[in-house]
């Protein structure tokens, strides 16, 4: 949308949200912890305004603030918050409830934990416009049906009468928005609302709440680690840091030329912005026939229900060279995750071969399959959830050890310190229990444990979908140090084909079960052989920004300060 385009009263517009002094904290044990200090911005209607920065930075507990949704721990020390030119800081909760939905809305990170998981859709959705006293019963029913049509549900009707865990993913993330846009509020806040989603339902739901914006004059203020997102979604960037503003300023001018050094960092580090170096190479020269992984005609069927049968892996072929990374890019239901579990030798295909270091697992029987899982470690997608909380990490670490290689305790703990030091964790961790530490420490961890055994082959199983930009940046150089140091061989997993682009050697893409492209990163990249590869390409977010040539949506969008 052009400038020209808006209604008269949005060229020159007063801030739907206007923020002064913002200063949040919350009560630990060591005491009260400032977590934002006394931070100023404002959004402007129809305006995107991106609140960026890594975990811990103050972007959520600035946006929970605002919506007056801080945990019980949280307190709003000191600020001015005002919506459409009223003061709401310290407003009571049941006064906020009033403007919650009608003139401030929450799309929230999680859609699996958002909805009621005992009530219908349609029920959930009618409730708001109840609540707010705008419909009831029937009518309201009738105009939840609508809302979910508006937000392009499938079949809105029969979603009406599903259950939250009857939808994926994308579907009750469209039933969220469907609940902030219900009485056409003046600004929606979108917290992390695609950072769950596969690349091209992050393109659709993103997508559909600009149309929207346009369509009302809503303001959105997005909060997102995804640079690539904010970059391609806003019309003005705030980044934060340690609960302060770094950088504030029209989206295309702080990319163009950021000011300041952890801005700078923050958009080296973003896979979609950058067409940095492969950060994987092969540490040496191949030799023919020397592939460590081949799977050749593969095939996993599930029975569902009586006699019915569901193929989740439909006949896929590939093979991965020693010392070289092959990733498996596909969205929610493609086969990833059963090839992966094949190859690991934690399912059996129904028809398939696969050859694991010049072992076909079907030979592999009790104590034979039992060690060759030496041969081939996994590392998780969420760390703390693959990390036992009760252990230490040096128990965590050891683990390996005492399952396969019984050794004198001495020789095991030279060995888990020599590990943690190899993945750059200082020993001081080794006490620590997993939630003392970052999730990139964590995630270090959890390779440092899978590499304890020294294993040929790492199955990184969305290893650092869960990461902010910087710690994933530094994730994916430790993988990178690592394979050539040890010439480790990874079959890696993901549905982020920016990250893709800069760590594998070889792609291999499903969609349905079926392999649709395969071949080298390169080849794949810039010659796609099917047009779902080339429908995921295009959504990787970012990829296409021109600074000279996005307009914004404001002629009013600069910083009033």
């Amino acid at each position: 949308m052009k400038p020209n385009d808006l209604p008269r009263n949005l060229l020159h517009p007063l801030p739907v949200l206007d923020v002064t002094g913002l200063r949040v904290s919350y009560e630990s044990h060591g005491g009260r912890r400032t977590a934002v200090h006394g931070i100023d911005f404002h959004v402007n209607p129809g305006e995107v305004v991106a609140l960026v920065g890594e975990s811990g930075s103050g972007k959520s507990s600035t946006a929970q603030a605002v919506i007056g949704l801080l945990p019980g721990n949280g307190r709003l020390e000191a600020g001015s918050i005002r919506l459409n030119g009223e003061e709401i800081a310290g407003w009571q909760q049941g006064r906020l409830d009033g403007i919650r939905g009608a003139v401030i809305s929450l799309v929230p990170q999680d859609p699996g934990n958002s909805l009621n998981p005992v009530k219908t859709i349609g029920k959930q959705v009618a409730e708001i416009l109840a609540i707010h006293g705008k419909a009831s019963g029937p009518v309201a029913y009738a105009q939840a049906v609508e809302l979910l049509t508006r937000v392009g549900l499938s079949e809105p009707r029969l979603r009406a009468q599903q259950y939250p865990h009857e939808l994926s993913g994308g579907m009750k993330q469209r039933v969220l928005i469907a609940i902030a846009i219900a009485l056409k509020p003046a600004l929606i806040i979108a917290d992390e609302p695609t950072s769950a989603l596969d690349v091209t339902v992050q393109k659709h739901i993103l997508d559909l709440i600009d149309e929207l914006r346009r369509e009302y004059g809503t303001a959105i203020l997005l909060v997102t680690h995804d640079l690539g997102v904010a970059v391609d979604r806003s019309d003005r960037l705030i980044v934060l840091k340690n609960g302060r503003i770094q950088e504030e300023g029209r989206t295309v001018d702080v990319v163009a030329n950021p000011k300041s050094a952890y801005t700078r960092q923050l958009l080296l580090d973003a896979p979609s912005l950058n067409r940095r170096p492969r950060i994987v190479a092969t540490p040496r020269r191949e030799q023919p026939g020397d592939d460590i992984i081949v799977v050749e005609n593969l095939v996993k069927d599930f029975g569902i229900g009586g006699d019915g049968r569901f193929r989740a892996v439909d006949d896929i072929s590939f093979a991965v060279r020693r010392g070289t990374t092959h990733a498996l890019v596909g969205e929610s239901g493609s086969g990833k995750t059963t090839s992966i579990r094949i190859v690991a030798a934690f399912e059996k295909p129904t028809s398939g071969r696969v050859v694991i270091d010049g072992l076909p697992l079907s030979e592999l029987r009790g104590e034979t399959l039992r060690l060759f899982r030496k041969t081939i470690q996994l590392v998780y997608q969420n760390p703390f959830g693959s990390l036992d909380p009760r252990q230490t990490i040096r128990r965590i670490v050891e683990e390996p050890l005492l399952n396969f290689e019984p050794v004198a305790r001495g020789e095991r703990m030279a060995r888990v310190e020599a590990i943690i030091a190899k993945v750059g964790l200082p020993d001081d961790v080794l006490g620590r229990r997993p939630q003392a530490l970052s999730g990139g420490q964590r995630q270090r961890v959890a390779i440092a444990r899978a590499l304890i055994l020294k294993p040929k082959i790492l199955v990184l199983d969305e290893a650092v979908s869960a990461l902010d930009v910087t710690v994933q940046a530094q994730i994916l150089s430790l993988l990178g140090d690592l394979q050539r140091e040890l010439g480790l061989t990874y079959l890696f997993v993901s549905h982020d084909l920016a990250v893709v682009r800069q760590i594998a050697d070889t792609v291999s893409v499903l969609n349905g079960g079926k392999l649709v492209d395969s071949g080298p990163v390169d080849q794949v990249f810039g010659n796609p052989a099917s047009d779902y590869t080339r429908e995921l390409i295009a959504a990787i977010p970012g990829k296409t920004f021109a600074p000279a040539r996005r307009p914004s949506t404001l002629t009013n969008t600069g910083s009033k300060r």
